[in-house]
């Protein structure tokens, strides 16, 4: 499909300043920003005043979060000393560390944990340490876990607890030590190994866990048609050291989006609310979370589209094809790369990660990153590549997460071009009169995987009935729409009408696509399947017929399909509804 920029289109990308923007990075990335830190607060509150100036009402808040900053870390492997660091969200070890035999399990697959015995050893793993590794290594009886990453060591958080810990998830959080070493001090350590057999680890760790105050920053720039509907534009400011590309670059892009929309504040039909967290990189998502929870019904009547950024304008960031998006939203991003960096646009769906917090209030997505290295050979890029998309891309760059994160590493061509396609798609959707949503292709998502799972079940579990709603779905959704290519003779009553089902289905379709458990809680920061109600159709497939857990299983599915089924009904009884309304006014 061609597109083509609007004169006010031109006009705003033309606004954008390369000086600006490294200036503002600059700012934000001159101290190392942990969570809940002096030097933290100080770029919030240089932010919050660069805001003020463009013009914005800002809200500076302050909220209870449990963080973890990693301390100083040691590790021994038969009497070398090795550099290694350790990792937030890993309990420290005591002052006299600990000590175990030391087991090699590559890549830790389920079949390299059969054929080892990890009970009380340290284990030696290839890759990050990432929350499903450290689980899987407590799970097996492990003591410890040493990662071998890449050419630099990279800071991670290994708890798979989203945001604060519950009483229900606290016994989540991880209960083992865990260190990270480099490719080439894991290389010297696995070649002891095998030439003596057997070997002792000693490792010594300490990290700073425990509640903390944290800031969250909100400013507006107030809608005039809809003033009370927003989208949201989210960035986190805490780093691992300088940050300057995770997260500088973007909090600089967020202020220059602001600067910009704030000059032409009478184009926009609906409010732009940014929203600066804390607690992304040492509480997994803390910040986020609880803003959810304090405002979540605001945020479900309110909010028709989440638009998150995170470590653009990086040197080699290339490919921008493809950053995460929801079904529903690809066709806005399809737009803006398109016309700006000139890529097929194909997006991946997103994991659980990077600050989507607002999936239970059925808030639709649209980006975590943007732009990202070419594929390669790196290990590096080969596990960041499975990290942020598909395994299309290379990941932020072997800087990201490491000292090394330092301006430098940033091309000012590149953070110009990511600055004006989310300038371009933040000021589509605040401005549009139609919301930029294009539920048929939720559904159309939804329909391929029904027909997976159903053919995973086969004879074990009936999934018709959902299916014969999705269809139905398909067939009313694409009805509404084909009502609304009426275009600028819409009236504004039928717009509502359009814009209110428009933010209903999302309600609706959201949750069902990306909600595991309840939409109040938050789900784990765990791989997750699509329609994850319905994931154990997977175990039951797998399960032998009559016993315990064949049986345990269809219960539990039989309800979730319910859930489902439901979901959908009411999907299409929202869209019959507005076809009335439409059809009338």
């Amino acid at each position: 499909m061609k597109y083509e920029f609007c004169k006010r289109e031109q006009e705003l990308m033309a606004e954008v300043s390369e000086a600006r923007l490294l200036e503002y990075t600059q700012h934000v990335a001159a101290e190392v920003r942990l969570s809940g830190t002096p030097e933290e607060k100080r770029a919030f509150l240089y932010v919050k005043k660069t805001l003020e100036e463009f013009g914005l009402s800002t809200d500076l808040m302050y909220s209870d979060a449990y963080i973890s900053l990693p301390g100083k870390a040691q590790l021994r492997v038969a009497g070398v000393e090795y550099r290694c660091i350790t990792h937030a969200m890993a309990i420290p070890t005591d002052a006299a560390g600990l000590e175990a035999e030391l087991v090699y399990l590559g890549k830790g697959s389920p079949q390299d944990y059969r054929e080892a015995d990890a009970a009380g050893k340290i284990v030696l793993l290839d890759g990050l340490a990432i929350p499903g590794a450290v689980k899987q290594a407590q799970e097996a009886g492990a003591a410890g876990a040493v990662f071998i990453n890449a050419a630099y060591t990279h800071e991670m958080i290994v708890s798979p607890v989203w945001g604060n810990p519950t009483p229900e998830t606290f016994s989540l959080l991880p209960k083992i030590p865990v260190v990270s070493v480099n490719r080439a001090d894991g290389d010297r350590i696995k070649a002891a190994l095998q030439s003596k057999g057997t070997t002792k680890v000693w490792m010594k760790t300490q990290v700073d866990t425990g509640w903390r105050k944290i800031p969250t920053l909100v400013a507006e720039i107030r809608g005039n048609v809809e003033p009370e509907k927003f989208v949201m534009f989210s960035g986190h400011i805490d780093s691992w050291h300088y940050g300057a590309m995770d997260n500088g670059s973007a909090n600089a892009t967020m202020l220059e989006v602001a600067r910009i929309l704030a000059k032409h504040r009478d184009k926009l039909r609906r409010t732009l609310r940014l929203a600066f967290w804390s607690g992304h990189s040492h509480g997994r998502y803390a910040g986020s979370a609880w803003y959810c929870d304090t405002h979540w019904e605001e945020l479900y009547d309110n909010c028709v589209l989440h638009i998150n950024i995170d470590s653009v304008g990086g040197k080699g960031a290339v490919v921008l094809g493809e950053a995460n998006c929801m079904a529903e939203t690809k066709s806005l991003a399809e737009r803006s790369v398109g016309l700006i960096a000139g890529q097929e646009f194909y997006g991946s769906r997103f994991g659980r990660a990077g600050d989507q917090s607002f999936w239970g209030t059925g808030t639709p997505s649209l980006f975590m990153g943007l732009s990202e290295q070419a594929r390669s050979d790196d290990p590096a890029a080969q596990a960041f590549a499975l990290l942020f998309g598909d395994g299309r891309a290379g990941g932020f760059g072997w800087w990201w997460h490491t000292t090394e994160d330092t301006p430098d590493k940033l091309d000012p061509r590149y953070l110009v071009r990511d600055c004006k396609v989310y300038l371009d798609v933040v000021y589509n959707a605040c401005s549009q009169a139609l919301l930029p949503l294009d539920q048929r292709a939720a559904v159309e998502e939804l329909i391929g995987y029904l027909k997976q799972y159903q053919e995973k079940a086969g004879e074990r579990l009936d999934l018709t009935a959902a299916l014969e709603r999705a269809g139905r779905l398909k067939e009313v959704v694409a009805q509404f729409y084909a009502c609304l290519e009426q275009g600028n003779s819409l009236s504004a009553e039928q717009l509502q009408v359009a814009n209110e089902t428009m933010m209903r289905l999302s309600r609706i379709l959201v949750p069902l696509n990306y909600v595991r458990g309840s939409i109040f809680d938050h789900d784990l920061a765990m791989k997750q399947a699509p329609l994850p109600a319905l994931a154990e159709i997977d175990r039951l497939a797998e399960a032998q017929a009559g016993s315990d857990e064949y049986y345990q299983l269809r219960t539990v599915l039989i309800r979730r399909v319910n859930r489902v089924n439901f979901a959908l009904r009411e999907a299409i009884a929202e869209t019959e509804a507005a076809l009335d309304q439409l059809q009338k006014l």
